[in-house]
């Protein structure tokens, strides 16, 4: 169990997150809500994602009364790294009925699990895994949404297609029956040099603009970029994200 305390520093937590988004999307000249929030929950105790999902919706349905109409953010979405917590949380928290997206690499033998319970895989990195998981989608009669990951700083330590074959793969992807792309995905620049980071998402965006222009099958509306996490969020909000992933600044250090 967890502490009124916990819960309420969640609250507060979530609560300067999105006023962080918020703030950025005006800097930016985006229009409010464009960016989408996503919960990283590797190692976090299920009772404390609960109390953040419980804190979003909460808050949100504040929006709703004050305002007298629909927020203007839409609900966090949840994302695991491994696929194991995935499996082990996501029955806990069915009831809320997240969107829940898997993060983290993704082994073969590991998309059964993954794809029954994750809406989304972000982590798409190969042609070969897109067909694993478009033949389950098939099988299960489903369509699944996925992200082509590229790494756009060419770090040894991160996964993720090369940029240079990251428009031939998303192309191929889209054309897979049984998946839906939504767009692309990068972990920044490993650095406190802020253009660097920068640079990388604007690199993303720029391979996102490339994709659509192929006028490939189904790539018109891959247009979502999966970019930014608590250090950096204003960079990739500034570059064009729609989804910003943060796990450290609503629920603090966590083991690895």
């Amino acid at each position: 169990m967890i502490s009124d305390d916990e819960r309420a520093e969640v609250a507060r937590r979530l609560a300067r997150v999105r006023d962080r988004i918020a703030a950025a999307e005006v800097a930016a000249g985006r229009p409010a809500g464009s960016v989408r929030l996503l919960l990283a929950t590797k190692t976090v105790p299920v009772e404390l994602v609960r109390a953040a999902l419980e804190a979003d919706s909460v808050a949100r349905a504040a929006l709703v009364t004050r305002d007298g109409g629909h927020p203007p953010v839409e609900a966090v979405i949840l994302g695991e790294n491994r696929v194991q917590e995935l499996v082990a949380k996501a029955p806990h928290l069915a009831d809320l009925s997240p969107e829940l997206h898997l993060i983290g690499p993704l082994q073969s033998n590991k998309v059964a699990a993954a794809s029954r319970w994750a809406s989304c895989i972000e982590s798409v990195d190969t042609f070969a895994l897109a067909g694993r998981l478009a033949g389950r989608a098939v099988v299960s009669g489903r369509v699944l949404e996925v992200f082509v990951q590229v790494n756009v700083s060419g770090e040894a330590t991160k996964h993720g297609v090369a940029p240079r074959h990251a428009v031939e793969l998303a192309v191929q992807v889209a054309a897979l029956g049984g998946l839906r792309l939504r767009g692309l995905m990068t972990v920044g620049a490993n650095t406190p040099d802020e253009s660097a980071v920068r640079a990388g998402y604007a690199l993303l965006r720029e391979l996102s603009e490339e994709i659509v222009r192929t006028g490939g099958a189904s790539t018109s509306g891959a247009t979502e970029l999966s970019m930014g996490m608590s250090r950096d969020l204003e960079l990739a909000i500034t570059e064009g994200a729609t989804i910003v992933r943060t796990g450290t600044a609503v629920f603090g250090t966590r083991p690895r």
